[in-house]
């Protein structure tokens, strides 16, 4: 081969060489640029997802935030329940009778206008006096007092109050003979068990 020939394989080579460092410098520089593109990609995601982040922690706050109004309004609520069940109550207490006094009433007023009355009609007052008296008894028994049956029946510890024996020969034996003071219910509760007497053989 001429000396020619070899110089023109010489410079193609050195081009070729050229070329081929240009060529990779462009693939790295390419490569670089494609690389930084996810870079900003990346950060802008991170940015979305602090933001995201930011929202959910804000959204938390507003939802913590409203529980606890809740909470307090309901606390109040209970508390002012509360005071108004604590106020009933003891309006409850205080005029609980209030019915039965204004039924007892008109015996008050009957039992003045009798005493105030002069009369020699022994009878007739007593007859003033009894009918006075059927009037307070109903008062009593609307409001739900019920006298206790004690004589001539069987005794019984719950409603009867022993305190006398007796022997009688024509009586059973645990049998009221005498009732020495009458016992009431006030509906289905003892409030004075009669004391009575009862025959023991």
């Amino acid at each position: 081969m001429s000396e020619e020939k070899k110089k023109n394989i010489k410079i193609e080579d050195g081009n070729t060489e050229a070329e081929e460092a240009k060529a990779e410098k462009a693939k790295a520089e390419e490569k670089a640029s494609e690389e930084e593109v996810p870079e900003e990609a990346a950060g802008e995601e991170k940015a979305g997802d602090d933001k995201a982040e930011e929202k959910a922690a804000e959204d938390e706050k507003a939802a913590e935030a409203a529980e606890s109004e809740r909470y307090m309004r309901l606390m109040a609520e209970f508390q002012n329940y509360k005071k108004r069940a604590a106020k009933e109550k003891t309006d409850t207490l205080q005029y609980a009778n209030e019915k039965i006094v204004s039924d007892l009433l008109p015996v008050i007023d009957n039992f003045e206008r009798a005493l105030a009355t002069e009369t020699e009609d022994i009878e007739g007052y007593a007859k003033g006096m009894q009918l006075i008296f059927e009037q307070f008894r109903k008062a009593l028994e609307n409001a739900g007092l019920e006298e206790i049956k004690a004589q001539d029946e069987v005794f019984d510890q719950n409603v009867h109050n022993a305190v006398l024996a007796e022997n009688i020969e024509d009586k059973e034996d645990g049998v009221i003979t005498k009732v020495l003071q009458k016992g009431y219910k006030l509906r289905d509760k003892v409030v004075r068990p009669s004391m009575v007497a009862v025959n023991k053989k």
